[in-house]
Formats: C-alpha cells, sequence, structure tokens
C-alpha cells in the first residue's frame, strides 16, 4: 500500500474492536494513519483513491474481519443527470446564497450542527462534539480543504441566516464531500440532496471528474441513501466499478 503514497513511507495502526455505529448488529475495526504536514495533501489524494476518508489529520478505512458492508463510493460527474425529483429541489433552492469560505470554524456554523445532529442523529457519537472538537473539525487539516456556506436571501443583500454548510476536500481528480451539515426544520427543500446535486455540478464546472461521497452501507439508514445517485461507482478488491455491476 504505502509504495504508492507520495514523498515518505507512512506508519499504519490498527483500532480497537468496537460496535459498529452503522449496523447494530456488527463490530468494526480500522485502519489508520497521520497525514503528514509538509504533504498531507498529496497524501490525502492517494488514500482517497484508495478509499480512506479523512477526520482532521488522520486517514482511516474499515478493516472489519468478518464485514465488508463499507463500500467507498464516487459519482462521476460527467455521467450524472438530474431527475425529476432532483430538477425540482435544485429549482426550490436557486434562491440559495452560496459562498466558499476559509476553514475556519464559526459558532454559527456549531448551532446549526447541533440543531442537525438532534434532529437526524440523537444517537450517534457526533452528537457529544463540543465545540472544540468542532473548531478541530474545521481547522486541523494540511489538505486542500474549505467549507460552502448555503444561506438564505435578505432583501437588502446581507448575510441571512446559515441553512446548510459542507467540509469539502479538494482532491486530483474530484471533491470529496468530508462532512456536510443543514437547517432539519426545512424539510420541504431537501437541503442534504441539494448540497450533493451542487457539488456534482461544481465538480463538474471545474472540471473534476468525480465527487466522493464516502462509505455506503447497505442497510444502514444513514448511509443507504447514497445508492439512489446513479451512475454511482465503488471501490471493489478490482479498482472501481459501476454500483450497478458489484
Amino acid at each position: 500500500m504505502t509504495e504508492h503514497i507520495p514523498t515518505r513511507q507512512l506508519k499504519f495502526y490498527v483500532t480497537a474492536e468496537a460496535p459498529c455505529p452503522y449496523l447494530s448488529d456488527r463490530m468494526e475495526k480500522k485502519v489508520f494513519a497521520h497525514l503528514p504536514f509538509a504533504d498531507g495533501a498529496d497524501v490525502n489524494d492517494a488514500l482517497s483513491h484508495a478509499g480512506f476518508r479523512r477526520s482532521q489529520n488522520i486517514a482511516y478505512r474499515p478493516a472489519c474481519e468478518k464485514c465488508a458492508a463499507c463500500v467507498s463510493v464516487r459519482i462521476p460527474v460527467g455521467l450524472h443527470t438530474l431527475n425529476r425529483t432532483d430538477r425540482k429541489i435544485r429549482s426550490r433552492n436557486a434562491d440559495l446564497v452560496r459562498t466558499i469560505v476559509d476553514p475556519v470554524a464559526t459558532e454559527e456554523q456549531y448551532d446549526l450542527l447541533k440543531r442537525y445532529l438532534s434532529a437526524r442523529h440523537p444517537e450517534g457519537g457526533m452528537n457529544e462534539m463540543s465545540e472544540s472538537d468542532f473548531v478541530t473539525m474545521i481547522e486541523d487539516s494540511s489538505v486542500r480543504t474549505h467549507v460552502i456556506e448555503y444561506r438564505l436571501p435578505v432583501a437588502d443583500g446581507g448575510r441571512g441566516p446559515l441553512v446548510g454548510f459542507a467540509l469539502i476536500d479538494v482532491l486530483s481528480d474530484g471533491l470529496s464531500m468530508v462532512y456536510s451539515a443543514f437547517d432539519p426544520e426545512m424539510p420541504k427543500r431537501s437541503l442534504g440532496r441539494n448540497t450533493v446535486l451542487d457539488h456534482i455540478d461544481q465538480a463538474r464546472r471545474v472540471g473534476l471528474a468525480y465527487l466522493y461521497l464516502g462509505y455506503w452501507v447497505k442497510g444502514s439508514p444513514t448511509m443507504d441513501y447514497k445508492a439512489s445517485y446513479r451512475p454511482l461507482e465503488g471501490l471493489t478488491l478490482f479498482g472501481w466499478q459501476r454500483l450497478d455491476q458489484l
């Protein structure tokens, strides 16, 4: 594995077995490595292509002995087309003000995250995230990353209320959605799906081939939605393959 990682050899570690956060009847292990400061962007890029995910300055992926339910997935944006529902979602959210900001955590983002987690993932481990943990999640990084904010418009052209944000890494061939949150009290807007659709559009506009969505876990209520995007590619022992061929 490490011979493909640029400029240095990485040291990998394996976590102790713990309850799986996605499938209640499973246990999980992870293999992880610390991203170097000097060439963290290149290392993160190579590991992402190998199915790793980034959390702060750590890259990890599942290493479960008896389960392979977690599949790293990506959308080939050049082949993606909007269906009727997607077009309605994009039209419904066309008024949102989209802004790229530096990866600097704000109290407004943290407040939105807490409301999102409380409503959508009340039993999840991230629901216990402190404000200092959130600052670390956003700011502790040596890779090419940024935050996208979505705000409601206001008449005077000022900064409207924050209704969504996404932490995004820029890879050599795509955008990687590290984490996103949205206002849970606006279900008619489908803000979560709109964020994904918007980043499909943004990747295509800047000439990147893929949008990386992290792990698809069949049977997990919080992860199974990713299979609804078509076409979708999953990382297998034989490389990246179309999901409908797996």
